[in-house]
């Protein structure tokens, strides 16, 4: 392995490992993200109480891209400001910090009570760090009080000592550690969160809403998958997510993506045309990929990543791309991590084909596909795999995997309810699918799509058998009622027909007494 080649591999190995993140403090040059072009704020910050701080439109902000935000949801909680910087997990007194409260049984001042929503300024470590740890103390919401101003907003704002303006407000990234955040965080500019900060500082009770929200711009969701065939995150999504694609149908499009990079761009094609990146590269180093073991001598190379993600495209466009359901996709990628995801079967053409057979995949068609589009071995544009750079380049994609809905990007780890919720909000009023409004709710999303309701089969069948035992009961109550009222029509007709007798038989004559005894003589018989 040549030393270029090395360099390369370690460049793009850096280019790939963009999930992390870096308080601009200490990078103020950092503007990562997620966000593609064109897409649309999906967050909201209000000040209800006092109604002096209620802004028009809400509050400018951030939205940190960690943490697991409540999607066409909200957080409206009394907001607790702390001096402190929440940097040391072990040292955090949550009763300090403002408005002050009253004492409890233990003399001191009470602790923050749950929920709430605590506000601290930025500084001194990361985003991620701050809000872990106030995660860990109980707060529902964290909201970081920027300490330095912009540099459009010095008129209106006034920087602490030793900090300048800043052209542009940072990015809340994620430091490589959050996935285990579970709880949103904004970053609200200075000149805002002074004024929140002085009212609770005055211990007067400040309410605070976080809102978020999808566009919801018709009757179907589009959303998007980046990742890569050698991507160990999205594993466990792309394992169980097709139960869900197949019920939303056709009313939710999916659109898998494959995350590869521009050899020209990075150095792989050398000025005489010579491939520069060993075997990272295919197309004579056009399309790269990094390599999964960092090993370019033996194993899964960057290659056969590149080879394994254009199939992927070809079996997407030729059984997926119609309804934007692709069953069979999802099958075919569940095949392969079953059967060939290992060093030794990865780019085996027998294990491949096993997958694709098994998933009732035409092999012939999709090695068709994958060499009508330009191929993987000659100096050539390949169609397909220059349309993937394009969509990545407008997309704006830096951290995989990347989940997008109505091409908002999903904050927060990639767990099936998490996007399931993400694309039922993503509907216009009135018009998500059955599915949604069952399973959207439920604590067990997978297994109510799986069943068809919300609880577990013993709990159904409970509520039939009680639902049995009420229709049996009002059946029994009405067929009481129904005796009771002919009972009583029955002996009414019996009394009418009995004086009908008396009156025809036995005439009484009111001027005149008459015996009506019976005597010993009177042939009657009474049996």
């Amino acid at each position: 392995m040549t030393s270029y080649a090395l360099t390369i591999l370690l460049y793009l190995n850096a280019l790939a490992a963009t999930s992390y993140a870096q308080d601009p403090e200490n990078d103020p040059n950092y503007r990562g993200g997620n966000d593609p072009e064109g897409a649309v704020t999906t967050s909201k910050l209000q000040i209800h109480v006092p109604k002096t701080l209620t802004k028009p439109g809400g509050y400018e902000h951030r939205e940190a891209l960690f943490g697991i935000p409540p999607y066409g949801a909200s957080l409206t909680q009394n907001v607790y400001y702390t001096e402190q910087d929440l940097c040391d997990a072990n040292s955090i007194n949550t009763r300090a910090g403002f408005p002050i409260r009253a004492q409890d049984e233990t003399g001191d001042m009470a602790p923050w009570p749950s929920p709430y929503i605590l506000m601290v300024d930025r500084g001194g470590c990361t985003f991620v760090q701050k809000v872990r740890n106030a995660q860990r103390v109980g707060a529902a919401g964290v909201m970081i009080a920027d300490n330095t101003c912009l540099c459009s907003f010095q008129d209106v704002c006034h920087p602490d000592p030793g900090h300048d303006c800043e052209i542009r407000e940072p990015i809340m990234a994620d430091d490589g550690s959050g996935s285990d955040i579970s709880i949103p965080s904004f970053l609200m500019f200075k000149q805002d969160a002074d004024l929140v900060k002085a009212e609770l500082m005055a211990n007067h009770v400040v309410r605070m809403e976080m809102q978020w929200s999808l566009p919801a711009p018709d009757d179907r969701v589009e959303y998007e998958l980046w990742t890569t065939p050698t991507d160990t995150i999205s594993k466990d999504f792309q394992k169980e997510f097709k139960e869900a694609a197949v019920a939303l149908g056709d009313r939710a499009y999916f659109t898998p993506q494959m995350y590869i990079y521009d050899g020209l761009r990075s150095g792989c094609v050398s000025l005489d045309g010579e491939n520069e990146c060993y075997n990272l590269c295919t197309n004579n180093g056009r399309y790269c990929a990094t390599d999964p073991d960092n090993d370019l001598d033996r194993g899964i190379s960057g290659a056969d990543v590149v080879r394994e993600s254009l199939r992927r495209m070809c079996i997407w466009q030729h059984y997926g791309a119609v309804n934007g359901v692709g069953a069979e996709w999802w099958d075919y990628v569940n095949e392969f991590m079953y059967r060939c995801d290992t060093e030794e079967f990865f780019s085996n053409n027998q294990c491949i084909k096993d997958a694709m057979i098994h998933a009732n995949i035409d092999d012939a068609k999709i090695d068709q596909c994958m060499s009508e589009s330009g191929g993987l071995e000659e100096d050539e544009e390949n169609a397909l795999l220059e349309v993937q750079l394009t969509a990545k380049d407008k997309s704006g994609v830096v951290i995989l995997p990347a989940m997008y809905v109505n091409r908002v990007s999903i904050r927060g780890s990639l767990e099936f309810p998490t996007v399931f919720k993400a694309i039922c909000s993503g509907y216009f009023t009135g018009t998500a699918p059955d599915v949604c409004a069952t399973c959207d709710t439920c604590p067990d999303i997978k297994s109510c799509i799986s069943n068809g309701y919300c609880g577990s089969k013993k709990l159904q069948e409970s509520v039939s058998t009680m639902n049995m035992i009420y229709a049996l009961a009002g059946l029994s109550a009405v067929f009481c009622l129904f005796s009771f009222i002919q009972h009583r029509r029955y002996e009414r007709q019996m009394q009418a027909q009995v004086k009908g007798i008396i009156a025809e038989y036995m005439p009484l004559d009111q001027n005149q007494m008459q015996n009506t005894a019976v005597s010993d003589e009177d042939d009657i018989e009474f049996t």
